[in-house]
């Protein structure tokens, strides 16, 4: 399912929304939401948390990352990254590391506004030739 049609994606839209209204971003002011769809239908959101400290802040796919293994889930089937402005809010290099870690290199990652999907993508097309789990098998 590799469609930017936002109905679609409408449910994962929604809740990456949602989890973008929620995020603690008062340095820049650039607030970011995520959502996944495990392999069982349950969605898993996250926002971006900045911290003054300005490393250790964490992004919005990290925190749905982390409450989707929280609560049991061990494989992205899709992901939608929100976020505004005028360009693309892709993931960060290390963010489709984790997703990596988590997706296979078919898994969609939608790119969105608030307003509706502007572009999806694969995970391969983002990190290409990835390293991720099979490696070490």
């Amino acid at each position: 399912m590799h469609t930017a049609d936002s109905a679609v994606w409408q449910p994962l839209l929604d809740a990456a929304v949602i989890a973008m209204h929620a995020a603690y971003a008062p340095y820049s002011g650039f607030q970011v939401g995520a959502a996944i769809r495990d392999d069982q239908g349950v969605l898993h959101a996250g926002c971006n948390v900045e911290n003054a400290a300005y490393p250790e802040g964490t992004c919005a796919e990290a925190g749905a990352i982390a409450a989707m293994v929280k609560n049991g889930g061990r494989r992205i089937e899709a992901i939608v990254v929100v976020g505004e402005g005028e360009l693309l809010v892709t993931p960060c290099g290390g963010c489709r590391q984790k997703i990596r870690e988590f997706a296979k290199p078919d898994t969609p990652i939608v790119v969105a506004s608030p307003d509706g999907v502007r572009r999806v993508f694969t995970l391969d097309a983002l990190l290409p030739a990835a390293f991720g789990p099979d490696n070490l098998a």
